[in-house]
């Protein structure tokens, strides 16, 4: 049943029916995801590798389902976070890129282990919601640009492209439809799949302008830009006629990561390399050096992921009212779903893989938690990356109609995240100064690039870059350590952690809110309220409830 505490059309376990009506939210999923998934790999100059940006993503959240035992509603897709990294290790192929993203997964792994025998409170202590709400809500903020500059842009004309006023109404459209759909109240389905709707009618009105702009030639109409569909059914032979692409014109395998790497180890050499200046260089096969290179670039930036991957479902659990972290399916497990699915996506894709904000705000926009829709939707993306015209198609969805997504999925992550430390008290300097720290550091674009190679003149040659968000949130955990240390030897510090749940559980939420204390106090509680009332012969709220539902922990 839906958690009505919550809000919730669907919680974690029901199963939309019937069987069509979950494919529809599928692919809503699939969409909400589908910008993020395959810019990573256009942007690090591998555009070839979009289906297999898709197909990992899809093999990755179903790993992570797994170790989740299904109890997690959020997808997988490739992370922004990892772009230098992979910029990096594509100097060494394939190979490296495959490497390195097992370096990443591995540290989820390690950090999951810790977990298992230390317990959460380092993490509390470490990373409290002062912290992790100004870094959510930065996640979103950051982002605002992206969205914005996509919003403007007309994919089809190669002229005025960066900036086009009808590109901007097609956003718009976009934008608005979603609204009316989700804020209406007299019908469901709209509600459930606002993006689609949008999605359909920013299209629509962009092919309509784009008809008219290829017809009469006009460059600031062609909103749409359709050569990838052109591409996939035909292509230019030697002598430059045009020739039908036969069966792969209908289906075709992604390129994976594991066997391009394999094809470069017998070959003796890297089949890419680095982009330098836009142009790609040629790569070496990686090595022993290079096994180190390709280390230092990963490791670190999957250290500060980590802090993301705590955010999401601290924020994914107070949408659906329970406790993802301290409670079921617990923070190892997501750990280790998200590391393996990473590797795992990596192998069978191109990049690693984490947890998806755009996911997150999918299921709060729509109120549609079933972890059902989630391993439709990555079983979709397996079937979609094989299924050329449909890869194609989705290539066609004009960056403007996605900056309308956008413009809703972004916001949703920005406002949660300050929904996270509305409770905190602003006034005391130590919130403050930390808040401020990692908002004004994040926005204005503070990064760490560590040198690691230099020229024969003493120039910097190599660099590996942490992210302003990355950066923003070490020098919010550095000023809170600073603080803490000092209220401690003052004596003016509280000892206790906070709980790693940044918003209070549903009432009627399946999970408690951690283990052991919490549980035996509430046990307690209700036993007293019990025994108070058991001599009158009257029953109390209390008694009552526990005899008809039981305790959580019974039923665990």
């Amino acid at each position: 049943m839906a958690n009505n505490q919550n809000n919730l059309i669907y919680d974690v376990q029901d199963v939309p029916k019937p069987f069509g009506k979950l494919l529809v939210f599928a692919f809503q999923q699939v969409l909400a995801i589908m910008a993020a998934t395959i810019a990573v790999p256009t942007i690090i100059g591998l555009p070839t590798q979009i289906p297999a940006a898709i197909l990992g993503a899809g093999v990755g959240t179903i790993v992570y389902l797994l170790f989740t035992r299904f109890k997690s509603p959020v997808f997988l897709g490739s992370s922004f976070a990892f772009l230098s990294s992979l910029s990096a290790a594509m100097a060494f192929g394939y190979l490296g890129i495959l490497v390195g993203s097992i370096f990443a997964g591995l540290v989820y792994v390690v950090l999951a282990i810790i977990i298992h025998f230390a317990g959460t409170k380092w993490v509390s202590k470490l990373m409290p919601p002062v912290i992790i709400g100004p870094t959510v809500a930065l996640i979103g903020l950051s982002l605002a640009g992206s969205a914005m500059g996509d919003m403007v842009k007309a994919s089809g004309d190669a002229i005025n492209g960066d900036y086009n006023l009808i590109g901007l109404l097609c956003g718009l459209v976009t934008f608005i439809t979603i609204i009316l759909c989700s804020c209406q109240k007299k019908f469901k389905m709209p509600k459930l799949i606002p993006f689609i709707i949008g999605i359909g009618a920013g299209y629509i009105v962009a092919s309509l302008f784009s008809a008219i702009g290829y017809g009469a030639n006009v460059n600031y109409l062609k909103i749409v830009n359709w050569q990838p569909l052109v591409d996939n059914f035909v292509h230019t032979t030697e002598n430059g006629a045009k020739a039908f692409n036969g069966v792969t014109a209908f289906l075709n395998y992604p390129d994976f990561a594991l066997i391009e790497a394999i094809k470069e180890i017998i070959n003796g050499k890297a089949s890419i390399g680095a982009i330098v200046e836009g142009v790609m260089q040629e790569g070496t096969l990686l090595n022993g050096p290079g096994v180190a290179e390709v280390a230092l670039a990963f490791i670190p930036v999957a250290l500060v992921v980590f802090a993301e991957h705590i955010a999401d479902h601290k924020n994914l659990g107070s949408i659906i009212g329970r406790d993802l972290v301290e409670g079921e399916p617990g923070l190892k497990r997501t750990l280790l779903g998200d590391g393996v699915g990473s590797i795992a996506g990596t192998v069978m894709g191109m990049c690693p893989n984490t947890t998806y904000g755009e996911s997150v705000g999918c299921v709060a926009i729509t109120r549609n938690a079933s972890v059902w829709t989630i391993f439709t939707a990555a079983c979709m993306c397996i079937i979609l990356s094989f299924i050329t015209p449909l890869m194609a198609l989705l290539r066609t969805i004009p960056s403007c109609v996605m900056g309308g997504v956008c413009l809703t999925l972004y916001g949703f992550i920005a406002v949660s995240g300050l929904k996270m430390f509305k409770n905190i008290d602003l006034g005391e300097n130590k919130n403050l100064f930390v808040v401020s720290a990692i908002l004004i550091a994040g926005i204005g674009g503070l990064a760490i690039k560590i040198p690691y190679e230099l020229e024969g003149n003493g120039h910097v040659a190599k660099t590996i870059q942490i992210t302003s968000i990355a950066t923003a949130l070490i020098l919010g955990i550095v000023t809170n350590a600073i603080i803490t240390a000092i209220e401690k030897k003052s004596g003016n510090v509280d000892e206790k952690p906070e709980s790693l749940m940044a918003a209070p559980v549903g009432a009627d939420s399946t999970y408690e809110v951690g283990a052991g204390e919490a549980q035996a106090e509430t046990a307690e509680t209700a036993n007293t309220a019990i025994e108070e009332t058991s001599a009158s012969g009257e029953k109390t709220a209390t008694e009552e409830t526990v005899e008809t539902e039981g305790t959580v922990t019974a039923e665990e």
